[in-house]
């Protein structure tokens, strides 16, 4: 993963001068997250990729190992900082806190400035009053490569580099990526709102549903924002829209704020930015942003509002570096999406987008993201851009078994009308690859790479559930049924790779006695190993990694898991363990939409790296 950094570094570092002075060297970068070797070989052999056939011919091409666990904000983590998950301190998409039980978002967090002798708020009536400051952390620790650039004279642009929220502010220029949060705080919570009987207001993964009747040719519903934290009760903000129907089924206009957008059935709304009034501050506000889709207006509603984006114009959020990059990106281009995952894919597997719908969403979010990025290259004149693309990423997530030649159930079958779905991302990125080589001078160095590779995944390995029958984990006998009992569970899992301890001094009730801890962790590993999925009679994982043994940075080992768990290709994880959930058979057959991931074995997924000319590896 370091390489390509490594020989940015090093060939930039002969033309420094300490003063930040332009060169006329360039040394671009593009991250293809989840961009498999397998997959790009296959391609390039049929002709499909020339543009990276071309790269493979002239420079160095081949794949890319992966980092353990091969999750994106630890492999990019990785690639920026030159340690590994041990020093730069993220192991997963998700973490535990010891002191509490309850899991956190891995990459970054609210911290609050507390003090000894000053309350970290007041109440007033109903309304709260905080005297102590909160800041957004990023939890990368390490310092990462383009800083040392920077230091070395050498401007740097880095483009949505994951797990770079909030931006370092070390680069000339960042905008953050996967990781970004939007304006509730999480990754992504669509809304869906409907008439007809079976839309009712519930919580769904990823969103929520909502329930609305027409009354007089027109519906008036709030859209929900985020808690206010000003209020006693931490009651939801909300800003109200109307959509008034006409005599056109297909059409209809919403009213929010001061805004009239003309809705189509079937047709994606441009970005509508408004602002949510906070109660007890009366001069603040809220500024976000959204999409909306009208599957259909009439007879009934069925309308999806995508996740409330940080507004780029009006950043209630430290999204870049400086703060008016975003701010001038936005002026230039337009308004885009600030969160960092984009494309809907929880709306997908809530069956709220159909497979048709999903595309067409992650192709707007791909557009805008590879439109932004020719500008940023037309003025790129010396120094280190890193430019990051996710949708291939999230597209393989979703579209993975209808391609060719991957196997598929008759429970979830694979359908031949999105066999190329995946195909055209690959042939997308090669497009992009293209007109970046055309830029290209002879003193330029090109970097094409992935963090990860991908596989199906085909069948699921509930660790809480395995830990539970083996005895490691126990439930608690009274409801919730779901609920562990930590004074008698020895080892848990949370996250999609990780396995703890429930070590006694670590943990909030931990039972197993530090000195007793490794053998737990090497009893628990070979065990796993020895472990077969009783349909397919295959190995279900295929490697462990002791993180006390694996991994050659130290300083953080105590953030993740004791043991980090590398499934056999095919298999992952199931998404309830990754939450901590316990409940449940240990196998079953992912029939989600979700079909593809890399949360695996390590050595299955490799990346890719290909350069536009002949590099010495550092390795």
């Amino acid at each position: 993963m370091l390489m390509a950094v490594i020989l940015a570094a090093v060939l930039l570092s002969g033309c420094q001068d300490h003063s930040a002075s332009k060169t006329g060297r360039r040394v671009i970068i593009l991250g293809f997250d989840g961009m498999d070797f397998g997959l790009t070989r296959r391609l390039i052999d049929a002709g499909e990729l020339p543009h990276l056939a071309r790269l493979a011919g002239s420079g160095n091409s081949g794949p890319l190992e992966t980092s353990v666990p091969p999750l994106s904000p630890v492999a990019w983590s990785e690639f920026a900082t030159g340690l590994d998950a041990g020093g730069h301190g993220i192991f997963d998409f998700i973490h535990r806190d010891p002191d509490t039980m309850q899991p956190y978002l891995s990459t970054s967090r609210i911290e609050t400035a507390e003090s000894d002798w000053l309350p970290s708020r007041i109440k007033l009536g109903s309304c709260i009053l905080p005297l102590a400051q909160q800041t957004q952390a990023n939890l990368r620790r390490g310092r990462p490569f383009w800083e040392r650039l920077e230091d070395a004279g050498i401007r740097t642009r880095i483009i949505r580099m994951p797990a770079n929220y909030p931006p370092s502010g070390t680069a000339f220029r960042e905008l953050s990526g996967m990781g970004t949060p939007d304006l509730l705080g999480s990754y992504g919570t669509f809304s869906f709102y409907g008439t007809g009987l079976f839309v009712i207001r519930k919580s769904l993964d990823g969103g929520n549903t909502y329930p609305v009747e027409i009354e007089q040719g027109r519906i008036q519903a709030p859209l929900f924002g985020p808690v206010n934290p000003f209020t006693a009760a931490a009651d939801e903000t909300s800003i109200e829209f109307t959509i008034e129907f006409g005599s056109d089924p297909s059409a209809a206009s919403l009213q929010i704020a001061d805004q009239r957008v003309e809705l189509q059935a079937g047709q994606w709304s441009p970005w509508v930015a408004f602002e949510f009034e906070l109660d007890c501050i009366p001069f603040v506000t809220l500024p976000g942003m959204v999409r909306f889709y009208p599957r259909q207006l009439r007879p009934e509603l069925e309308l999806y509002v995508s996740p409330i984006n940080i507004d780029p114009l009006n950043p209630v959020q430290p999204i870049s570096t400086p703060t008016g990059f975003a701010v001038e990106l936005a002026e230039d281009g337009g308004r885009f999406y600030t969160q960092g995952m984009m494309e809907d894919t929880k709306a997908l597997s809530a069956g709220i987008l159909t497979r048709t719908e999903f595309l067409a969403q992650a192709a707007l979010s791909g557009q805008e993201v590879e439109q932004q990025y020719y500008p940023l290259l037309d003025a790129f004149d010396d120094g280190l851009l890193f430019y990051y693309f996710g949708n291939l990423d999230q597209v393989s997530h979703m579209m993975h078994r209808h391609q060719p030649g991957v196997p598929s159930s008759d429970q979830a079958p694979a359908d031949p009308q999105f066999a190329d779905a995946v195909a055209d991302r690959y042939r997308d990125a090669d497009r992009i690859v293209g007109k970046t080589l055309q830029q290209m001078t002879a003193s330029d160095l090109l970097i094409v790479m992935s963090d990860h590779g991908f596989a199906p995944w085909q069948r699921s390995f509930h660790l809480n559930a395995w830990l539970r029958e083996q005895g490691y984990l126990v439930l608690k006998d009274t409801a919730p049924a779901d609920e562990i009992d930590w004074n008698r569970t020895r080892a848990y899992g949370l996250g999609f790779n990780g396995l703890y301890i429930n070590q006694q001094g670590r943990e909030r009730d931990g039972i197993v006695a530090p000195e007793h801890a490794e053998a737990l962790v090497a009893e628990i590993a070979d065990r796993l190993l020895a472990e077969t999925d009783p349909v397919t009679g295959r190995p279900a994982i295929t490697r462990t990694y002791i993180a006390s043994q694996h991994y050659k940075n130290r300083e953080h080992l105590q953030t993740g898991p004791d043991l980090v768990v590398g499934y056999a290709r095919g298999t992952r994880n199931h998404s309830d363990a990754a939450i901590g959930r316990a409940a449940g058979p240990v196998f079953s057959d992912n029939l989600d939409e979700w079909s593809g991931d890399h949360a695996m074995d390590h050595t299955v997924v490799p990346g890719v790296l290909f350069t536009n000319r002949p590099v010495v590896s550092a390795a």
